[in-house]
């Protein structure tokens, strides 16, 4: 009878501790730890890593992490200006960890899925490998369910989804032809990926689809390792380029002033992320670490549910207190 009140004990305990962290934050617990006892980024120097979306928001912010540690880099975006202003960040940071050389600037529309193959050429042409790729192109969206026109919803998935697949094949086929089926895929999703959030409903899709054929990959080749990266609000630009309802609109806000996670905490996490081959991890700001723990669970969700508004999830959703 004393075993089993200890046993019981310890299993409340250890319940209890869970929710304080989950409530206290701001990613989840896995991630927290390696964030202070997994593996340095250090141990990333040397890699060659290619950065899509990488001219602003958490792609620079990433690309500037690895750059402090010596990461050989590829930055992607459709803009050639403003990477070569995240080139010239990335330098200053790494000092003499790298040289020019050593950080490509790669233009490229994403959407343009028929220039992939001539892109990833380039990258092994200059570097004669590629050890991780990170997705990280994209754009979020605000609207009303009812609103949104289907024009839309293809416009988003072929940006958020398809593109991004289409990459990730070529490179996957690379790894399991090149690299004895060794590499890494990586992925920039959502909390909307994870839990559901009102006035985002092609957003929210798009992103539960992404983490679906990413968690796929990971199931199909275990050799390779798969990091799905689910950021919640970040204090980005990424709301001015945002979908709305219609075709060809922006939703055009600003995020400076809200209650958001920095984008340089965010792209600390993203790399902890990577150097450690976490497959599924979260970030962001009281109270999206718990929502993320609680849509996990069945049960509870239907219990937050009840308590929270939609109203209420709207404001975390747009980085309010």
């Amino acid at each position: 009878m004393l075993i089993a009140e200890i046993i019981l004990s310890a299993i409340i305990i250890y319940c209890l501790i869970y929710v304080f962290l989950w409530l206290l934050l701001d990613c989840n617990v896995r991630l927290w730890w390696n964030s202070y006892f997994g593996r340095s980024l250090r141990k990333l120097r040397g890699q060659v890593i290619w950065i899509t979306g990488a001219s602003s928001g958490i792609g620079r912010a990433l690309a500037i992490q690895l750059a402090k540690h010596g990461v050989h880099l590829v930055l992607s975006a459709r803009r050639e200006d403003l990477l070569e202003r995240v080139k010239d960040e990335c330098l200053q940071v790494a000092k003499d960890l790298l040289t020019e050389e050593e950080i490509l600037i790669l233009p490229m529309d994403i959407l343009k899925v028929e220039d992939h193959k001539k892109c990833f050429d380039k990258v092994l042409e200059h570097f004669g490998k590629l050890n991780i790729l990170v997705n990280n192109a994209g754009r979020s969206q605000r609207a009303h369910w009812e609103d949104i026109t289907i024009e839309v919803d293809r416009d988003l998935f072929e940006l958020d989804v398809f593109a991004t697949l289409h990459l990730s094949r070529l490179v996957v086929r690379y790894f399991l032809d090149a690299t004895n089926g060794k590499g890494h895929i990586a992925c920039t999703s959502s909390v909307a990926g994870m839990a559901i959030v009102p006035f985002s409903a092609s957003y929210c899709a798009a992103k539960h689809a992404l983490n679906a054929y990413y968690q796929t990959l990971a199931l199909e080749h275990r050799s390779l390792d798969v990091t799905i990266f689910n950021p919640g609000p970040v204090i980005t630009d990424f709301l001015k380029e945002a979908f709305t309802a219609l075709p060809n609109e922006k939703f055009g806000h600003e995020t400076n002033e809200q209650y958001r996670m920095t984008a340089e905490r965010c792209g600390y996490l993203y790399a902890t992320a990577l150097v450690n081959k976490l497959q599924m991890s979260w970030c962001g700001r009281f109270p999206v670490n718990l929502m993320c723990y609680v849509t996990r669970y069945s049960l509870l969700t239907a219990v937050m549910n009840c308590f929270i508004t939609p109203q209420r999830m709207q404001k975390v959703r747009d980085g309010e207190p």
